[in-house]
């Protein structure tokens, strides 16, 4: 049997790559007051940015808890007794102690479980590197070795519409100060070390644009790449253009961030997730 890939729904894989690759995503929470939702699976992506933009009540997001994942492992277990299961950052989320907590009572199992200190696709394009192994009947241990390989080689950076949404939710972690002190601009902000970190900003959407696209040429050599956004087609439409004059001969993924990091960016961010070339040039690895 090959070994079973788990994530959470904070990597925002595409349903359709998802489904191809055999990949869980196990749903964290939003919650409206006293009202939970599921995320991607109780309410729509244009219902969710709607209630944030008119809802008087903030909503907040929680991790799944211990047993909605052991419940998850669970009914894989009974088909795949080996599972990799590979969550955002853990200084964001309590999702990785949930997993951990989740896999405690399946004895019967082998689950390993990796904080992969990303968020999104940047996390997304792990877990679709270790399903591809999978399916090719790589080991448990291969795979996870491969996945803790590919960290420093994934990366996200994404230009906010507003601050609104980072500064209430409470995740901009050092560098709140000095971004909140700028008015009128959009914050570029990255994922370094697990943690939000803010890189620059920007007057415009375009420059924005344009500064996302130059971060990414200064990194180097590109394995995979995604073009992640919150209610910003067109914006996306036009950066995965941008990005296809850049590198033609790379399929560029379009994704939309689900509601619980669009609770944190709120409407209209945009960004690029991408997994740096691995200095072999093997896809693989």
């Amino acid at each position: 049997m090959s070994v079973k890939i788990v994530t959470d729904t904070m990597a925002d894989i595409p349903a359709a790559l998802a489904a191809e690759l055999d990949i869980t995503q196990v749903p964290c929470l939003v919650h409206f007051g006293d009202r939970e939702f599921r995320d991607r699976t109780d309410l729509s992506l244009p219902e969710f940015y709607r209630q944030l933009d008119t809802s008087p009540i903030l909503p907040f997001t929680s991790q799944p808890s211990a047993a909605m994942l052991e419940q998850v492992f669970r009914a894989i277990a009974t088909r795949n007794n080996q599972i990799l299961s590979i969550h955002v950052t853990g200084k964001l989320s309590g999702t990785l102690n949930s997993a951990h907590l989740g896999a405690q009572n399946l004895a019967g199992a082998q689950i390993e479980i990796v904080d992969s200190r990303q968020v999104s696709m940047a996390m997304g394009w792990m877990a679709v590197l270790a399903a591809r192994a999978a399916k090719t009947g790589a080991s448990l241990a291969t795979i996870k070795k491969m996945v803790q390989d590919a960290m420093p080689r994934a990366h996200i950076i994404a230009m906010l519409d507003t601050l609104r949404f980072a500064q209430r939710g409470g995740r901009l972690g050092k560098g709140a100060a000095l971004i909140g002190t700028f008015l009128n601009v959009k914050p570029l902000l990255s994922i370094q070390d697990g943690e939000v970190v803010p890189i620059g900003n920007v007057r415009t959407r375009r420059r924005g644009l344009e500064r996302l696209v130059e971060i990414l040429q200064a990194s180097g050599p590109v394995q995979e790449l995604a073009v992640m956004h919150a209610q910003a087609d067109a914006d996306a439409q036009e950066l995965a253009r941008m990005l296809g004059a850049l590198y033609p001969d790379k399929q560029i993924i379009i994704g939309e961030t689900g509601p619980v990091i669009g609770t944190h960016t709120g409407p209209g961010a945009i960004g690029i997730a991408w997994l740096a070339q691995s200095q072999n040039g093997n896809a693989h690895s």
